[in-house]
């Protein structure tokens, strides 16, 4: 199967947090999508821990960052 028509092909959900707090930093990150993980003593590896069970969450990291590189 195919992943042409998909933006986030080959990115995984690691980068694109990176490159969010990247450009972002923690507190934006936070203001912009209010989950403790990113407000609350935030670290990559909670983030991805929780990113990974919760799929409401993980859809909009990945709508904020498609948004930030469009």
């Amino acid at each position: 199967m195919t992943q042409k028509n998909n933006p986030l092909h080959g990115i995984t959900l690691e980068k694109v947090l990176i490159e969010l707090i990247e450009h972002y930093g923690w507190n934006e990150l936070g203001a912009r999508i209010n989950i403790r993980c990113f407000n609350d003593d935030p670290s990559i590896k909670s983030s991805l821990k929780f990113l990974r069970k919760t799929e409401w969450a993980r859809t909009k990291v990945e709508n904020l960052y498609l948004d930030m590189v469009s």
